[in-house]
């Protein structure tokens, strides 16, 4: 748990959102998030000092002073009732957001460094809202050059594919970032090789003189294969679908 809300929630998100406030010039929302920034990282300390003593106890005299005593003499940190429901259910809705325009990058073979149109094609007032009040922290960390309402008398643009979250639907305008005939070549020639592969694990599952004669652990490494050849599938299915193959 530590390790998930250190590495996952406090230095892969939270820091990564508190960028653009510490560059901008609000200086107010900049000691404000240096603050907090500041005491979470203590409570971070505290809570892995039983793990990890003595790099804890430098980051500790650095955090607090010299004159603030031994980090293993400190109380330990207590629960304030600090959380507040509806900011934590609208972050988490932005970071799936993000991962779900990361997921769908990653899968049309975007290149990292490209930065993609993404148009809001339907979207309920409360998620359009989120995405307004975080506007510059979802385009930074989802490489997008724009997030925009299309006009909705025009035509629908070609060479775009869907991302569709609770209450809302993104389209990413993949046009000029990626050749979508190449694309959904290669897919295709990476689902048929993974058919293939399937095929040939089933084959040997099937045998009852493998099953018969395979130590226990061979077994298990051939269906644990299996099953991530066929998540890799339906994650080429999924991709060949958005973008109409």
């Amino acid at each position: 748990a530590l390790y998930q809300f250190t590495w996952g929630a406090f230095c892969d998100w939270y820091l990564e959102f508190t960028k653009p406030i510490l560059a901008g010039e609000d200086q107010a929302a900049q000691e404000e998030t240096r603050a907090m920034t500041a005491w979470v990282l203590g409570e971070i300390v505290h809570l892995l000092h039983p793990i990890m003593p003595f790099l804890t106890e430098t980051l500790w005299r650095h955090l607090a002073g010299e004159g603030a005593g031994m980090l293993i003499t400190a109380p330990w940190p207590q629960a304030r009732g600090a959380g507040d429901a509806a900011a934590m259910a609208e972050m988490d809705w932005v970071v799936a957001l993000i991962s779900a325009i990361r997921t769908a990058r990653a899968e049309m073979n975007v290149p990292a460094a490209s930065e993609i149109a993404a148009l809001i094609t339907d979207c309920a007032a409360p998620q359009a809202e989120i995405i307004a009040r975080h506007n510059e922290q979802i385009r930074r960390l989802a490489r997008l050059s724009a997030i925009a309402r299309p006009d909705p008398a025009a035509p629908r643009r070609a060479g775009t594919v869907q991302v569709v979250l609770e209450n809302a639907t993104i389209a990413l305008d993949l046009a000029g970032a990626i050749d979508l005939d190449k694309e959904r070549a290669r897919l295709a020639k990476e689902a048929a090789a993974l058919v293939d592969e399937l095929d040939k694990i089933a084959r040997k599952l099937d045998n009852p003189q493998f099953i018969t004669k395979a130590r226990p652990e061979a077994i298990a490494e051939q269906r644990e294969r299996q099953a991530e050849k066929a998540a890799a599938l339906d994650r080429v299915k999924a991709a060949l679908a958005r973008i109409g193959g």
